[in-house]
């Protein structure tokens, strides 16, 4: 069972709903104004599932993009090092972009990804988080729209990740040591 993995939950399938709804609505207002469609990038893999469960949230015309992006592999920190594995299908210029990733750590995904995106000349480019873990910020990123801010534990579930594995978890808790160390 992957639950016995888990030391404690954090945000349960509840808390989750709740705040993806306020994060859409938020968006949707901030747009309401606006008549061009938004364009929602997810950053696979991990913002997957908080991505599908936003744009339904957002009532707002949207279109759909995705990049699959790495900087950690296997591992429990991030490399440093950014690579693009899938990049954009459509061109983002003179669109509205909102970028959405489960969580921001370091901050040097998105750091990296915000300068490349801003240099294909979107009319705007803001960041969407589930997560922030601002202790571990190591890369100046401004956040938009964000679910929570949390401590520097390891956290999976709700497509977060140790090893491709707990992505299918429908609340987000902390990993036990026990497990990646």
């Amino acid at each position: 069972m992957m639950s016995s993995d888990i030391e404690r939950i954090c945000f349960s399938e509840d808390d989750i709903r709740t705040r993806v709804q306020e994060l859409g609505a938020e968006i949707a207002r901030d747009y309401r104004d606006a008549p061009e469609t938004v364009y929602c990038v997810g950053i696979l893999k991990g913002a997957a599932v908080f991505f599908t469960d936003l744009v339904r949230a957002i009532d707002h015309p949207v279109a759909f993009d995705f990049m699959l992006v790495s900087s950690y592999g296997d591992a429990t920190v991030s490399s440093g090092q950014v690579k693009i594995l899938k990049d954009l299908d459509f061109s983002i210029e003179g669109k509205h972009v909102i970028i959405i990733e489960d969580i921001i750590d370091s901050g040097t995904t998105m750091h990296y990804l915000k300068q490349m995106l801003q240099g294909r000349h979107p009319k705007s480019i803001k960041i969407c988080a589930f997560l922030s873990k601002p202790s571990r910020r190591v890369a100046p990123v401004e956040i938009d729209y964000l679910g929570h801010e949390v401590p520097d534990e390891f956290l999976v579930g709700y497509g977060l990740d140790y090893a491709e594995k707990y992505r299918n978890l429908p609340y987000i808790g902390v990993l036990k040591r026990s497990v990646y160390e």
